[in-house]
């Protein structure tokens, strides 16, 4: 068995392109669209690890997709996980759970879908302005 790929539905396809792409860093693979059922498909990757993949799919007629919480996450090994969540905050991604811990952090896209984010190796000691900084919303 092989792992292929996570699908999350998106509601507006260039918001999330922006989120996961020029914000969170993954790069697009692929895309198909599908004019007959209406459809639009990306592949997405973190540069170098091209075989952990997220789908999203664009659905072209508008629809609820509810709060996201019900997805679950995604996860992402990061190589700093400070530097990682000052690059985020400074393109205006809120940080919804600070990573105190130098270890783990959360943020959500625009549909609400929970991002995962953990330190490579160990963690990194805990500092300011990160080990005070209280959980945002919903993580």
């Amino acid at each position: 068995m092989k792992y292929l790929h996570t699908m999350v539905r998106v509601t507006d396809l260039e918001q999330s392109l922006d989120f996961y792409c020029d914000k969170l860093g993954l790069v697009e693979l692929g895309r198909y669209n599908n004019d007959a059922g209406r459809f639009t498909l990306v592949f997405l990757a973190a540069p170098g690890n091209e075989d952990a993949q997220v789908e999203l799919t664009h659905n072209w007629d508008p629809e609820d997709l509810g709060g996201g919480r019900n997805f679950g996450h995604l996860a992402y090994q990061v190589d700093d996980i400070y530097a990682t969540c000052q690059r985020l905050m400074d393109k205006g991604v809120t940080i919804n759970r600070p990573p105190r811990d130098g270890h783990m952090a959360f943020v959500r896209s625009p549909d609400n879908v929970s991002i995962e984010l953990l330190q490579k190796g160990d963690s990194l000691p805990a500092q300011e302005p990160w080990k005070s900084m209280p959980n945002t919303g919903e993580w």
